[in-house]
């Protein structure tokens, strides 16, 4: 008998799929944010002299397609970068050293390499969205990373737990494809036959592995998120929200290529609004920026960068015109990043705190960087979703 497909798998008929790249993780504290310019500018716009070969470099192709994922932030915790290892090692590893002892102390670079997933497509709305992403891998104890962006999510998660990523999501009922190469590509969202009963009813299948101290996964989505907030609870963590920080999620021009030199120099102000943001003095509060080479360069910003990509009147953003978000911060920096099961438990709080409050859809977006997770909500929802997530301990406000 064929099982129908619940609202969460209809979601996951967008494609997902492991982008080719080893992805390193670095948290600069702000304090020594202004020693990382440089590099963060050369990460961003290619700006060498020489190739790796030591040849002349004369880019082939748009500035904004050169790596397969690139994500900055900076927030009021930290600047946070996730990118290449390799970029990591040429042009932050040689300024980490030069620091004086106690500020190289403060900067961390994974040793751990990532992988990233993007996912594409339309689902539901985005708390639903982020739940149902993000809960196959936390019930099977996998650290994540999530980051949206304005086209698309990506889920980072630790290189050597790939092949335990492929099963939590086969477990779920996803069927992965290999690519002409043999390689792992994309998943589609398979037909019903190839759900099973223990998937369905929400248990750890095939996962169970202990964590650190013996525990296991939890079993369920409310039991993970009663974790979750036990967690923080224990460890002084409590959501906060800055009002006056209001965020603008857009993106650059879509139609960028090396074709036309219109398109060309589009793109440098483009190039030059996003380097306006980065310089600016005092820094932002809050802007993040990611990269693909497969779409044009996400934002979330303040609104008032969103100024610096104005010029003779050309809109160079789209989607700067949505409603105003805030971000709610929640600061993990006392958490080791294996730490599992917080986008979930966050993301499953809110999701469920909110229906009663506004109805069935809840807008949210979430950032992780090295040190935090911000979860960006509509300005008009922030009250009502910090209601949900400050829920007393009979409520759920539990351990992860």
């Amino acid at each position: 008998m064929d099982i129908p497909m619940t609202e969460s798998q209809v979601l996951l008929n967008a494609q997902l799929g492991f982008l080719d790249t080893h992805l390193a993780l670095i948290h600069i504290p702000l304090e020594v944010y202004p020693f990382f310019i440089q590099p963060i500018l050369r990460l961003l716009l290619h700006n060498d002299r020489v190739n790796v070969d030591g040849q002349p470099n004369t880019p082939q192709r748009p500035w904004m397609f050169w790596h397969p994922f690139v994500n900055i932030s900076i927030t009021p915790n930290e600047c946070s970068i996730v990118c290449p290892r390799e970029k990591a090692d040429k042009l932050f590893i040689p300024v980490v050293d030069k620091l004086p002892p106690l500020l190289r102390k403060s900067v961390a670079v994974s040793t751990e390499d990532y992988s990233v997933i993007m996912i594409g497509g339309e689902g539901l709305e985005a708390g639903k969205r982020v739940l149902d992403l993000t809960s196959p891998l936390a019930l099977a104890g996998i650290p994540i990373f999530f980051i949206t962006s304005y086209y698309c999510d990506f889920i980072l998660v630790p290189l050597s737990s790939r092949s335990r990523v492929i099963s939590a999501l086969e477990e779920r009922g996803f069927v992965f494809e290999a690519d002409a190469d043999g390689e792992v590509g994309y998943m589609m969202n398979p037909s019903s036959p190839h759900l099973s009963t223990r998937s369905r009813n929400g248990s750890i299948g095939s996962f169970d592995f202990p964590l650190a101290g013996g525990t296991l996964p939890p079993a369920t989505v409310p039991e993970l998120q009663s974790k979750t907030f036990k967690l923080l609870k224990r460890n002084g963590i409590s959501p906060k929200a800055d009002p006056d920080i209001e965020l603008v999620t857009c993106a650059g021009i879509k139609d960028s290529t090396a074709s036309t030199s219109a398109v060309n120099f589009s793109e440098g102000k483009l190039q030059l609004g996003i380097a306006k943001c980065l310089t600016t003095d005092p820094p932002p509060k809050f802007l993040s920026v990611t990269l693909t080479d497969t779409e044009s360069a996400s934002l979330t910003l303040e609104k008032t960068l969103v100024s610096h990509f104005f010029n003779d009147g050309e809109d160079l953003l789209l989607g700067m015109d949505g409603p105003e978000q805030v971000p709610i911060t929640l600061d993990l920096k006392d958490l080791p990043l294996e730490s599992t099961g917080i986008v979930c438990g966050v993301a499953s709080r809110l999701t469920n705190g909110m229906k009663g409050r506004i109805g069935d859809i809840f807008n949210m977006s979430y950032l992780s960087t090295a040190k935090a997770g911000h979860v960006i909500v509509y300005m008009d929802e922030l009250n009502e979703a910090m209601d949900a997530l400050e829920q007393t301990e009979h409520n759920g406000f539990g351990e992860r």
